[in-house]
Formats: C-alpha cells, structure tokens, sequence
C-alpha cells in the first residue's frame, strides 16, 4: 500500500493515507467493525465510503488508531507494508498519524517504510527522534559513489553503462557531487539542451556538459521550458501559481487556450520531463521537481505574478462554487498572493473553520492563524475577531491553551480598532472555555468579567446565554461553598435565554449541569434534565451532546437501582460514534463495588490503555480512582497506593474524582484493616475537603462510611440513619 504528500494551497490533510488506503476501497473492501470497534465512524474522514454516515467526533489520535487498526486487519495473515513518500511536505494530521503508528507498530503484522528529505522540518525531527527512542530505524543515504552515479544515468537513458562517454561520468559525478536529484536534473538539463545525443544504441557529447550549481539547474529547467514555444511557457507560468501540482480545467480557464493545443503542450512537456500526470487524481498533473516550478516563478514579474494569481483565483471561484474541500485554502492563497488579503483571509478563515469541523485541528490552527494575519494586514476587524472566535477553541484542542491565552493582546488591539462590544465580549467568553478546560478557574472568571462589562453596555442575548453556561462550567471549578448554587442559577439564566434565542447547544450544555447539580437532591429532577437535553440534542441533530446526556443519565440510573442498561446504551452509541467517554470507568466502579474483580480489571486494564494512548485524562483519571477501589476493597494496600500514585499524575489532586479516591479506597482500605483510627482521620479529611470545595460525586462514603464509623463511637442514632437514608445521597445503590 502506497501514499505520497503533495502541495494544493497551504495544506491537504492527510492525503497520503487516503492514497493508501484507497485501493481498498476501490477492490470492495470494507472494514471490520469486530477488529475496528468504536474506531470505524472516524474512518470516513480518509475513505468516503467507509463513513458510518455518523459524524466525526474524534481527534487525530482517534483517527491514528483506526488506520492502525485497519492496517492490521488486512495484513492479519500475509503481512502489510505501508509505503509513505515524501513526508517532508505532509500536513500536521498526516505526520501525527504516522507518529502514532511508529510508535504502536510493535506486535503488529505490519511495517512502514516513510521516505523524507534531509531539509530541516516536521517530518525530518519526527523521524530523529522516533529512531532515538529506537521506535524506528533511520536509514540515512549516503551519496552515490561514482559507480553508482554512471548506473543511474544508464537507467535514465535506457542504456548500457559501457555505451556512455567517459565525461558524462566524470562531470556529471563532479557536479552532482553523488546526489540522486542533481544527477537526474543535471542529466535532463543536457538531453534538453542538446548537449548529450543518442546515435544509435549510444549516446554522444555535443556540447559543454559543465554547469554551475545550483543556478545550473534553474537555467537547465528554463531552457527546456523554452523549447516549449511561448505559448508552452505561458501555459507552464500560469501552472506554475498554482502549486506544484494544478488541475488542467483551472489552468485553461487562465489561459483561454483551446482543448487542443492545451493537451499539445502537456504532452511536450510531459515528454521533456517537465511534467507528469498527477495520478490516481484525475485531470491533474504536477511539475516533477520543486526547482522547475521555482524557476519558471523566479522568471516571473511580480506584476505578472499578481495578475496570475487572480485570474487563477477568479476562475477556481468560477469552476467550483462554494470552494468545496482543497479549494477553499487553494483560492485563498491566490488572493493573497494577488495583493487582496481581506479576501484571502477571510477564505482561510473558513477553510479553517471547516478543518476544524473535520478534526483537523492542526490544519485548522495553520489556517486560521493565515487568517488572523491577513485581517489585520487588511484592517478588517470584524472578520479577524471572526476567525480569532474559530482559533481559541482550535489552539485548545490542539492543547496550546498557553498561546490561546495570551491572545488576550490580540482583543486589545480590536477595542481600539472599534469592535463592537458584543463580539469582544464573544471572545472574552472564548477565553474563558479555554481557561476552563486549562483549569484556570481565575483567569477564567477574570474574562467572564470583561465579557460581562461589555454586554452591559450592549447588551446580547445570545451571547449573554453563552456567557452564563460558560461560567456556570467554571463555577463548579472555582473553590467556595456556594459554588453549586451559583453554578445552577447561571445555568437557568443561560437556558431561559437559549430557548428564547433558538441555541441548542447552550440548552444542551445548561441542561446536563442542571442535572450534575440536581443530583443531590433529587436523582428523578436530574433525569428529568437529562431526558430534555437528549430531546433537545434529537430534535437539532447534535449526536455527540445526546451521547453525553445520555451517559449521564445512565449513571443516574445507576446510582438510583444499581441497572446498567441505560450506561450499555450509551456505551454502544459512544462506540458508533467513534468516542471513548467516562462511562466505560462508570461500568468498571461498578464491577468492583459489585465484587467481580476480575471483570472490573479487565475492563479497566483495556480501557485504561486505551485511555492514555489516547491522551483522555478525565477517563484515565475516574478509572485510576475504579483502580485504587479495586486494590482497596481487596486489602492490597500497596497496589492501592500505587494507584493513587498514578491518580495524583494524572491531575488527581483537586479534581471532581479526589474525594472518591478518598472515601471508597482509603477509608474502606482502612477498615478492612481493622484500623478505625486511620479510618476516621482519613474520614475527617474527606469531609473537610467537601465542605470547603463541594462536590457532584456523592459515592465517597460521607452518606456511608461515615455513617458506619459514627456509629461504632457512639455518635449518631437511628434518627440519624433515618434522616440520611431520607437523602437523595443516602438513597443511591
């Protein structure tokens, strides 16, 4: 299996794994939903055909694992080899693909084989350093020797070694200095030329072979260029702004030139080693080597690159309306390199708002910083604070939550440009999101000030309902005894408001943290919220906000009757989705409290790998927490400990899942130990720890454990049995 990278515009996602997969799908193969799992649905963004018809919801990393997985299933009985070439001009998703797989390889039938130019990059410092952690080994090619460099030239002339002129040899040795490139270039650069001639069976010197590097190969290409007639070479100019590669439909609505002639002139071309069909694209072809692009562009005026450039953008426009798929970052190119940056830069903010829709959020952050850039050469604030709105959430998936942050100077700068308040204040509450998923709950709140302050001197509905689900998210973070209250209050504005204004996904959100807080009280008041955001995410085809209602509502109903149906439910609409959620570590608590260790590790053991490999701290962390449980109700207090350790890596301290980790392991640990005083220490710093910071986890044993110990000292009745079992905690399974 074959792929290759190609340049259209800035950036073509992962081109080269579609290329290699696709003669799968053309030979009628279909993947495995048993060896794929939860994987396939991801799958559709590389093969059309194999789209599940469900929405991607998965990162790159999700992807990665799906191709490694497919790979797998096809090379399960004779092996498979995945042949990449040229990674140095391969887009970010395509090199974070071909990392994962490097690194997961191992105990696979597979193996990979990448080729990538020595020039400085991505693609060059991932293969660095995959060979010294000796998760691959780089071969680096020595140059030609002499010997080497005269059965090269043979095979390009389709001759004998022993028919070729002794100073072919030795030049061509002497000035590509044993470089397969040089070689080939220099060797086309003398045939084009003239200088070298076949008679016969052999070939013949007629001319100066010497040229000096590198401008030799720059006037070799020009030259051969030449021979092509002016009108050839106005042909290859106008190719020549669009990429190394360029459609012909495109080309000869630059050029007006006629079917005819236009397909005359490749075929010279193509002949004089210029260009070649850019299989298996139709239509498409590419010059063969950068420098045969560069040259003829080096030739051109800037004046005339300009004008190029627009007719090249105008009739991309003309041919493909709406700028479906490469398109888009193609025209948008163009325009800037016509001289128009709003226009440019308003196309790569939608190009990167698509990508971003894709998954291909490190596209979509090249992209859109283009984007951000060209708006603010062109001075049209509203469209940049337009693509800064798509970047932030871009730079956070990406995990870049620092430089999203410091965007902060970027709003500045579009106060004093005179945006309008309620876009500023859209962005503070983007800010805000990200320092919520940073866990920066201070300058999280910090931003929902300035986005209030805004909104205050004009106000905005809609944006006013993002602003209180946002900081209702973020309540639940910021430490304080009020924080639930407060957090459900904001929640209730926000729903009002998206109701009013026709906002699904605030309604949504707001409904589920109605319920996280309603829990408390009243687990039917919180199903209730959960069944009206599963109807609201129905109703406006928001699968993945469904999958989390329903999730959460399948932990109610465990947490009521002890049922796993609805949690299977979910599970089963998270595979076809193609996402790993925390119900997995839901039904693995489960296991372990139901005393099926052995099914609760194996469970946890499968998706706690999956987890990490897939970088998903909130599942590693609740299933490190299922883990502790496990070792503690079995009174291994090393494995326990150990499994706190990793818990407290994994961000434990502080978070949602700390006071389980408490409650269920330690203090239960403790007593099966027979140790009531390190119980009821342990106890007392678990109740510390919810007064001061409340949480929406009510299994810590506060409604429990607690009771228990208070029993065995003497401090607590019947009565007050009664008065917990009456509790909406007490009442949990």
């Amino acid at each position: 299996m074959k792929g290759r990278s190609g340049t259209i515009g800035p950036m073509v996602p992962l081109r080269p794994l579609t290329e290699a997969l696709m003669p799968l799908s053309r030979g009628g193969v279909t993947p495995d939903e048993a060896s794929l799992g939860p994987y396939r649905p991801v799958l559709g963004r590389l093969i059309p055909g194999w789209s599940t018809g469900s929405p991607d919801q998965g990162s790159t990393v999700v992807l990665a694992e799906a191709v490694l997985r497919v790979l797998a299933h096809v090379g399960r009985e004779s092996g498979c080899l995945l042949v990449l070439e040229d990674l140095h001009d391969a887009d970010t998703e395509t090199l974070a693909v071909v990392e994962y797989l490097v690194d997961n390889l191992e105990q696979q039938p597979l193996m990979l084989a990448a080729s990538i130019r020595s020039d400085p990059g991505e693609a060059l410092s991932l293969a660095e350093s995959a060979g010294r952690r000796r998760s691959a080994t780089v071969f680096r090619l020595a140059p030609l020797d002499a010997d080497g460099v005269g059965r090269m030239i043979a095979s390009c002339l389709e001759t004998d070694p022993g028919q070729l002129p002794a100073e072919v040899l030795v030049q061509m040795w002497q000035d590509s200095a044993g470089i397969p490139f040089l070689v080939e270039e220099l060797l086309q650069g003398a045939v084009a030329g003239g200088s070298l001639v076949r008679e016969g069976a052999a070939w013949r010197v007629v001319g100066d072979l010497r040229r000096n590097m590198p401008r030799a190969l720059l006037e070799g290409a020009i030259h051969r260029i030449d021979q092509l007639g002016p009108q050839g070479r106005t042909v290859l100019s106008a190719a020549t702004v669009l990429g190394r590669r360029f459609p012909l439909s495109v080309l000869q609505s630059m050029t007006g030139v006629d079917d005819r002639s236009l397909l005359s002139h490749l075929h010279a071309s193509v002949a004089a080693r210029l260009v070649a069909a850019d299989e298996p694209a139709p239509d498409w072809y590419a010059f063969q080597h950068p420098l045969t692009a560069e040259a003829l562009l080096a030739q051109l005026t800037p004046a005339a690159r300009v004008a190029l450039s627009e007719q090249a953008a105008d009739a991309i426009e003309t041919l493909n309306p709406g700028l479906p798929g490469d398109w888009c970052p193609l025209a948008a190119t163009l325009r800037a390199d016509a001289g128009a940056p709003v226009r440019g830069g308003r196309l790569f903010a939608e190009a990167g708002r698509r990508a971003l829709a894709d998954g291909a959020v490190g596209s979509a952050v090249a992209l859109l910083d283009r984007a951000e850039q060209l708006l603010a050469e062109g001075g049209d604030s509203a469209a940049r604070a337009e693509a800064l709105e798509a970047l932030l959430p871009a730079l956070a998936e990406t995990g870049e939550l620092t430089r999203a942050l410091s965007l902060t100077g970027t709003l500045r700068e579009l106060v004093g440009a005179g945006l309008g308040a309620a876009r500023l204040a859209a962005l503070h509450t983007r800010l805000a999101h990200v320092a919520y998923m940073a866990g920066r709950w201070a300058d999280g709140n910090n931003q929902i000030e300035r986005a209030r302050a805004l909104l205050a001197r004009a106000p905005d509905e809609a944006h006013t309902a993002l602003t209180d689900v946002v900081e209702a998210y973020l309540c639940l973070d910021t430490p304080g005894q009020d924080r639930t209250q407060r957090a459900e209050r904001l929640a209730r504005a926000a729903l009002g408001t998206a109701e009013r204004e026709g906002s699904p996904l605030v309604a949504c959100q707001a409904w589920e943290l109605l319920a996280v807080v309603a829990r408390e009280r009243d687990l039917s008041e919180a199903s209730t919220y959960l069944e009206q955001a599963m109807s609201t995410a129905e109703r406006h085809s928001l699968p993945l906000q469904r999958m989390y209602a329903l999730t959460r509502l399948g932990g109610i109903r465990w947490l009521d009757d002890g049922s796993t149906a609805t949690l299977e439910e979910a599970r089963s609409e998270a595979r076809r989705l193609g996402a790993v959620t925390v119900v997995y570590g839901i039904l693995t608590l489960h296991d372990v409290l139901r005393g099926r260790f052995t099914e609760a590790r194996a469970l946890g053991d499968e998706t706690l790998t999956m987890a990490a490999r897939l970088k998903l701290r909130s599942v590693a962390r609740y299933l490190l927490m299922a883990r502790s449980v496990l070792a503690a109700h079995q009174g291994d207090r090393t494995a326990m400990e150990e499994a706190l350790a990793d818990f407290g890596r994994w961000g434990g301290r502080g978070s949602l899942e700390e006071p389980l980790a408490l409650g269920l392991a330690q203090v239960f640990c403790a007593l099966l130990e027979e140790n009531r005083d390190q119980a009821a220490r342990t106890m007392a710093d678990l109740k510390a720890l919810e007064a001061e910071n409340p949480t929406t986890f009510h299994l810590s044993g506060r409604h429990g454990l607690a009771l228990l110990l208070d029993l065995l000292d003497g401090r607590a009745d019947r009565g007050h049995l009664d008065w917990l079992a009456a509790s909406a905690a007490g009442r949990m399974r």
